[in-house]
């Protein structure tokens, strides 16, 4: 039985991180795809737990190998998600989440026309630029760079199946997880996780 792949994606500062960590919490049977940058890591950050952190010469030698299910460049880094691991996770029958931007989830949906694409927004532009202040871990410069691309960002919400309005952090988590839920109770998927019991009844 093959899991499902959800996409999530945000303007940086929407609060996809948070929200994602803490529906992981929630929902043991979700798997997070780890993905591969060129960043640095930020404090308290773990390779091979928040990202695979590497070099940029390794990322491109993994691009021209076809290493990767989708890449982008965001910010000045590159990111990526490996295709191996993401297949061998749905063949194993697990859940994946894909936590990337919109250029990525393009690319995931070319490959993986099922793929549940979701969008997070945040409440307010004032609120957006309030949270990437507050997080005190990017220059001024970084900061207006960010708030300038999420404008851009956001106008590709329309390529996406459900948008959650991340103001109050516990409804929108709620409202990730009803998604979820849902996605689950679709007759195609029941008839995957209940193929013996649909053949008993029917």
């Amino acid at each position: 039985m093959a899991g499902k792949l959800y996409v999530v994606a945000a303007p940086s500062g929407a609060g996809k991180t948070t929200l994602v960590r803490m529906l992981l919490a929630n929902e043991p049977e979700v798997r997070l795809s780890i993905s591969y940058t060129t960043r640095g890591p930020r404090p308290g950050e773990v390779s091979g737990r928040e990202y695979h952190f590497t070099g940029v010469e390794a990322f491109r030698e993994m691009i021209a190998r076809g290493d990767f299910l989708e890449w982008a460049e965001v910010h000045g880094n590159y990111y990526g998600t490996s295709k191996t691991g993401i297949a061998d996770q749905l063949a194993a029958g697990h859940d994946v989440l894909l936590e990337i931007d919109w250029q990525g989830a393009r690319q995931v949906r070319a490959l993986f026309p099922a793929a549940l694409g979701i969008f997070i927004l945040p409440p307010s532009p004032e609120e957006l630029s309030r949270r990437l202040v507050g997080r005190g871990t990017d220059s001024t410069e970084v900061i207006a760079r960010r708030l300038a691309a999420a404008q851009a960002e956001m106008r590709h919400v329309g390529e996406f199946d459900y948008v959650i309005i991340n103001d109050v952090l516990e409804r929108a988590l709620d409202d990730l997880r009803s998604i979820l839920r849902a996605s689950r109770l679709r007759l195609d998927a029941q008839q995957l996780r209940h193929a013996a019991l649909f053949a008993r009844l029917i």
